[in-house]
């Protein structure tokens, strides 16, 4: 671990919250996450699931009615909102009269039911298992823009970046989105977004951070997360690099690990700001975004260098999962408090 490294850890520990007995449920984060079809039920729980092991107080899964039973199988600590639809082609969607006005096949009917449940969360999750729809789509585009109305932290993953793509205008210039693509997702952007040869001149002057940082700055601020040997996170202006060892195996559901404690980190951020305990103020309000993604991707790195130990070529995301809370006290330590409020 780099000397940098070490002093960026020990500024994302002190946006944590202790254990203290005062505290009331919900404080400590309320996460949901908008994603899970009939054919992807596993990534909205994996994404979830790490937000809640990590330390969230309350996780909430929103998908469509067929992944809910499946998802409600897997745990019972999870809430989940049976509220999405897909389209009326689907072999998911459910048996309508064929109304083009249902309210099952009409998008802004659909976004009128989950937009209220905005109210009751602190950080949104959009993608994992969300998949290509275009009704689940064309709904998951009019939540991000009721979501930036109200000012909510969003970490958009896998297919939600297939919106980002058609009209980065979602987006662009707001600071508290989170953007976590994978390589192919990842080139997808760039070239949607016409940045390819301004990326390969900036790698020329500036070495392996320069397409993060410009893939940022095209979208105005936005983080950006490069996933790789390193990973690279940018919001154009700040760059942090998470140089954590990992593990060697990339089975698919691991970067919803990531999104689900980026999004629990997200929560801190709010229960930091509301001084729900003594913070000191040490940390200014503009860096708490990229210090939250820096601590979900160390996080997660640490989960896989774990779980990889364990299983080897066998590793699976679920195994991730498991070791959630160890990689927390690996990297962070618990975080207490004496009575002073002094950190221990």
């Amino acid at each position: 671990m780099s000397p940098v490294t070490k002093e960026l850890i020990a500024r994302v520990r002190q946006m944590i919250p202790p254990m203290l007995g005062s505290f009331h449920k919900g404080q400590l984060g309320r996460v949901g996450v908008i994603g899970g079809s009939e054919d992807y039920t596993g990534a909205p729980y994996f994404s979830a699931m790490a937000s809640a092991r990590l330390g969230c107080d309350m996780s909430h899964v929103i998908c469509t009615p067929t992944a809910a039973t499946v998802i409600k199988s897997y745990s019972p600590n999870l809430m989940v909102h049976p509220l999405m639809r897909s389209s009326p082609t689907s072999p998911s969607a459910p048996v309508t009269s064929g109304d083009p006005n249902s309210p099952d096949t009409d998008a802004r009917q659909i976004a009128a039911r989950i937009i209220p449940l905005l109210d009751r969360l602190h950080v949104l999750v959009i993608g994992p298992g969300l998949g290509r729809d275009p009704l689940m789509q064309d709904t998951c585009a009019l939540v991000i823009r009721a979501a930036r109305d109200k000012g909510m932290p969003m970490v958009l993953d896998a297919d939600a970046l297939m919106l980002v793509q058609r009209d980065p205008e979602l987006v662009r210039g707001y600071g508290l989105a989170v953007l976590t693509p994978n390589v192919v997702e990842f080139g997808r952007l760039t070239q949607a977004l016409g940045v390819d040869e301004q990326v390969k001149a900036a790698k020329e002057q500036a070495g392996e951070t320069a397409k993060v940082e410009a893939l940022a700055r095209a979208l105005g601020g936005v983080m950006i997360v490069q996933k790789g040997q390193k990973d690279h996170l940018s919001d154009g202006k700040v760059t942090f690099t998470v140089d954590l060892e990992g593990g060697r195996k990339r089975s698919g559901g691991q970067g919803d690990t990531l999104t689900g404690s980026i999004a629990t980190f997200l929560g801190w951020r709010r229960a930091y700001l509301d001084r729900i305990w003594e913070t000191g103020d040490k940390l200014k309000e503009e860096e708490l975004v990229g210090l939250a993604v820096f601590g979900g991707s160390a996080i997660t790195r640490e989960c896989s260098r774990l779980a990889f130990a364990k299983r080897g070529r066998s590793l699976q995301a679920s195994d991730l999962t498991e070791e959630v809370h160890t990689a927390f006290l690996n990297i962070f330590g618990e975080v207490e408090e004496d009575g002073s409020g002094a950190r221990l």
